[in-house]
């Protein structure tokens, strides 16, 4: 008998008569389980709904140790085990107001709440009032030296910076505003010349034909997160043609088998059709890492596929990802094509916030011109950035930078060292033998500029926090850590 296609009813009309009828429900329960908070979400589905509940998580910097979906019939009930950076239950009441406010906004596609929260609860990367410039090329070392120093030259105050690599190439989102009179660019001249300028330094290193873009927008009220947008941006330059397209065995067998002979685990995705149901499994298997879910059901959302079921948990440090999905028109992933760029994408989107070399935290005063000069001093020492964030708190700008040589090699500690002495502050190296710091950072100054270093070529963890300088000097107690990382 054939399994008739699931098809979404799209009148906007009902969909909101029934959100009325029957609003979403958070409900949060820090007595179930005794290492962690359980969130649980009843509400109506819609297309996109899972996305804005991961992400309210992840830009809180919460870990996701477990995750349970469900969404068939046009209802949905989820389930997220969470805790915080250093693996406790959360306690503060404003917080957890704030996580029952967010979701449920997520639900009406709102971009505020009101909160009386103690602390920044929105990534300072993340930027709506701000131009931005967007950009995809060629990796290679020094092209964000380069652009910044475009920007400062044109008199562009930078508020906030993302940027990746992956596969050779290269994204990023810069905000901006203008450094004289403090607000975004709107002038259509000075757009032009802005715009004009920097696709010059992009353009001049390319050979004809190469892929490359440059945009600057204004400011927009229902502006893209920004890490969405990255992924976006970089599957568009199409960075997941090179990943290889493979399956694997499942089984917990099989994980343990091979961890003891130290085989190392690469990101691996498996996709079958379940006929009797009408939908597509797709199996994830991977190394642990911070983000990791909402990378994942990022790319499921943009590539216009339903996620009924789920499950996401982890063994050991391998996460494991299950899903059962149908496309929003209601099919199954039944050509060869359409498997294969399912999981190029999902290893694309994995792999891109690996992080690849030496993890510099950097607090400064803010000024202008101040990524033009941080990213001059590595570039005049020969280090390549292969992942940047940049945000502002106040008077300061925080970022973390993961810099190496610029033929691919770890940096040695001679140039660190000059590196150090040219930017200024406080140096904090990971003892690679102990994976703890061999020395603890002095206190941060406001005048100053601090670097704390670490993780030399392994996955960031707990990852960078935006929301609070003191988990980058804690990093080393993350090695207890082998949750699903949101």
């Amino acid at each position: 008998m054939e399994i008739a296609a699931y098809k979404p009813y799209g009148d906007t009309e009902f969909e909101s008569l029934i959100e009325r009828i029957h609003p979403p429900r958070v409900c949060i329960d820090n007595d179930s389980c005794r290492d962690c908070t359980i969130v649980k979400v009843d509400s109506a589905n819609k297309h996109g709904i899972l996305l804005g509940m991961v992400q309210v998580l992840t830009d809180l910097d919460l870990l996701i140790l477990r995750s349970y979906i469900c969404s068939d019939g046009g209802w949905l009930m989820d389930v997220f085990h969470v805790t915080d950076q250093l693996g406790t239950k959360i306690t503060d009441e404003s917080l957890l107001h704030y996580i029952e406010q967010a979701i449920c906004a997520s639900r009406r596609g709102a971009r505020e709440v009101q909160t009386c929260v103690g602390r920044n609860v929105r990534p300072r990367h993340v930027s709506m009032e701000h131009s931005a410039m967007e950009m995809t090329a060629t990796d290679r070392p020094g092209l964000m030296s380069e652009i910044s120093a475009v920007l400062a030259e044109l008199g562009c105050h930078v508020s906030g910076a993302v940027a990746w690599t992956h596969n050779n190439r290269a994204a990023c989102i810069v905000y901006l505003e203008d450094g004289l009179k403090h607000g975004p660019i709107m002038d259509p001249y000075r757009v032009a010349e802005i715009q004009a300028q920097l696709e010059n330094v992009v353009e001049a290193h390319h050979y004809e034909g190469e892929r490359w873009s440059v945009r600057l927008a204004a400011p927009a009220a229902s502006q893209t997160h920004t890490e969405r947008r990255l992924h976006q941006l970089m599957a568009a330059d199409r960075d997941y043609e090179q990943c290889c397209f493979c399956g694997y065995d499942s089984s917990e067998d099989d994980v343990v088998r091979r961890q003891k002979k130290g085989r190392c685990t690469r990101t691996e995705v498996k996709i079958e059709n379940c006929k009797e149901k009408g939908y597509s499994i797709v199996t994830v298997r991977s190394i642990d890492r911070p983000k990791l879910l909402f990378d994942t059901i990022c790319t499921l959302t943009d590539l216009q596929y339903v996620v009924f079921h789920a499950s996401v948990n982890s063994f050991e440090s391998i996460a494991f990802q299950e899903y059962y999905v149908r496309h929003k028109n209601g099919w199954t992933l039944d050509s060869e094509s359409e498997r294969r760029r399912m999981t190029q994408n999902l290893m694309a989107a994995i792999e891109r916030r690996v992080s690849h070399g030496l993890r510099l935290d950097v607090t400064t005063q803010n000024r202008v011109g101040l990524l033009s000069d941080i990213t001059r001093v590595f570039r005049e020492n020969g280090l390549s950035i292969s992942r940047a964030e940049v945000g502002v708190q106040g008077e300061q700008a925080v970022g973390t930078f993961y810099v190496k040589d610029a033929s691919g090699q770890a940096v040695n500690p001679e140039t660190l060292e000059t590196v150090r002495r040219e930017i200024g502050g406080t140096v904090l190296v990971e003892d690679k033998s102990s994976g703890r710091p061999s020395s603890q950072p002095s206190t941060l100054s406001n005048t100053s500029p601090s670097i704390s270093t670490s993780s030399s070529g392994k996955q960031d963890k707990p990852g960078f926090s935006l929301g609070s300088m003191f988990w980058s000097q804690l990093e080393w107690l993350s090695s207890n850590f082998r949750p699903i990382k949101s």
